[in-house]
Formats: structure tokens, sequence, C-alpha cells
């Protein structure tokens, strides 16, 4: 196996175990959207997200400062676009509209706003492979959001919740856009430092802003570990390996994997909350899974 075909393959690798790890992180925020606020969920997560990283990365900020410093504008952006934002919304949107509203307008629209994205900012190509691939993952997902019944998607009602669904689908696609053009002065842990340092700043006024309008927070066991899973998990090693995986397929190619969120969600729906596993989740597998290897087949070879 050559070094270009063992770089496809361990982005892939990484992209699926993303994947994977953030369909827990929307089983778990589902459970405990009642007991904690969204912006305070989105700002304890990145705070102990921070400093979970720092110790990692503390030497390397140092040594890189001044190029954290030329790159400030960059680091901003990205930032506000994949710390502050993006959950934040997906959060906040779970308060105003429907399980399958939330997760269709996520999985289905990402893909599409980052696919534009690269080929207009990044000048990455779209071959029919790609397309195709693309529209493969989209159709798997709406079978399985619809149901087997892809008349039930005419009958959604869009809400103030879409509209953060959408917006926070948006904010992930610029995120992975820009993760592409990261500056090589900054380490890849040293970036991740500095965003999840940046975007838990920018949520800070935010959530003394909501801490003042809301019922305190109860804290309990489960509220804990729920916080650990996102702040360590779906924070830290998440963006960690995903990032890596964009590094070496691309943006908008690596983003399809995001495909694979609800599906393994639906998996582990089954086995924690043993809900019924149907055909329409094995077509709907069956689908993505086909969707992924399309647009990655070309690559590749």
């Amino acid at each position: 196996m050559s070094t270009s075909q063992k770089h496809i393959y361990t982005g892939i690798s990484l992209a699926v175990l993303a994947a994977f790890i953030w369909a827990g992180n929307f089983i778990i925020a589902r459970g405990v959207i009642k007991d904690i606020p969204p912006v305070s969920l989105a700002f304890y997560r990145w705070l102990l997200a921070s400093i979970v990283i720092l110790p990692f990365a503390i030497n390397r900020f140092k040594a890189e400062w001044p190029g954290v410093k030329r790159s400030w504008h960059y680091l901003f952006w990205a930032s506000l676009t994949g710390v502050a934002l993006f959950n934040t919304f997906v959060y906040i949107g779970a308060h105003y509209t429907s399980a399958i509203n939330l997760t269709l307008i996520g999985t289905t629209t990402s893909p599409i706003i980052a696919t534009i994205l690269a080929r207009i900012f990044l000048k990455e190509q779209i071959g029919w492979m790609k397309l195709t691939g693309l529209i493969f993952c989209i159709t798997g997902v709406l079978f399985l959001l619809s149901k087997g019944n892809f008349q039930t998607l005419l009958t959604l009602k869009f809400s103030a919740g879409d509209l953060w669904s959408l917006t926070a689908a948006f904010c992930f696609a610029i995120y992975n856009t820009l993760v592409k053009k990261k500056p090589a002065s900054v380490s890849p842990i040293n970036f991740l430092f500095v965003i999840f340092s940046i975007g838990t700043l920018l949520l800070l006024p935010f959530y003394f802003w909501e801490a003042n309008r809301t019922p305190a927070v109860i804290w309990n066991t489960d509220l804990f570990l729920a916080i650990i899973y996102l702040g360590i998990g779906a924070s830290v090693i998440c963006f960690w390996i995903w990032n890596i995986a964009i590094s070496k397929l691309g943006a908008a190619r690596t983003i399809l994997f995001g495909n694979l969120i609800p599906i393994f969600g639906t998996i582990g729906s089954v086995i924690f909350l043993h809900e019924q596993f149907t055909r329409v989740h094995i077509v709907s597998m069956t689908i993505v899974f086909a969707g992924i290897l399309l647009a990655n087949i070309r690559l590749s070879r």
C-alpha cells in the first residue's frame, strides 16, 4: 500500500470515528437539554475542553505565539463558526423543533454548503463521482428520517428551531472550509487549544446573560458525566481527528462522513433506548455507505 493510500484510509477511519462519537453527542445532549440551558451547555463543554487540552498545547502555544498573532483574524472566524456558534445553535434549535427536523437540516444542508464553499474558496474539484456520492448520502439520510416514505418530507413544517439548525449547518460548513486553510505556523494541537479558548471567551458574555434569566443549574451525576463526554469526547478527541481527516481527504469529501451521524445515532438508540431496528434502518445505512464509497473511490485509486 502506497503512502498516499495510507493517508486516504487513515482519513476515512478518523472521519468515521468522529461521526460515531458525535452521534453520542446528540444522544447525550438531548437527554440533558431540559436540565441545563443551551448556552450554558455549550459554555461548560468548551470550558472543559480548553482546560483538558491546555497541558498538551501550552508549550506549542508559547513557541507559536508569533504565528498565532499573525493569524488572529483566521483563528477568530474558525473559533466563532466551529466552536461558539455551531453546537450552541443546535442546542437552541432543539428547544423549538422536532428531532427529525433538527437532524434532517443539519445532515443534509451542511455537506451541500461545504461542497460549494470548497469549490469557490479552495478550488477543490467536484467530479461526477463526488456529486453522485453526495446525492446518495442525502438520499440515505432522507430515507431514514422519512421512515421509508419520502412523502412524509412534504408535510414537514419549518419553525424557528429549523432556522437555528440551518444556521448551525452553515456555520459548520464554513468551519470545515476554514480548517483546510489552517496556517502552517500553528500546529494542530495548538490550533484546537486556541479555537476552544477563544470560543469559550466568545460564549462567556452570553453565558452570564442566560444565567441571569434562567433557573440555576442543578448538578447531578448524569449531567456531570454528560459534560465530560461533550467536553472531552465530542470536543477534544472529535475535533482533533476530524481536522486530521480534512487534511488528508479535503473539506468537501470529509464532511460527507457527517451523514453517518444519524446512522450511528439510530444504532445508539436501538442499543440504549431499546428502539426497534427495522428495514428502513438497514436500507438507509446501505445507501449512505454506498454514497461515501462513491465519493472516495476515485481518490483511493
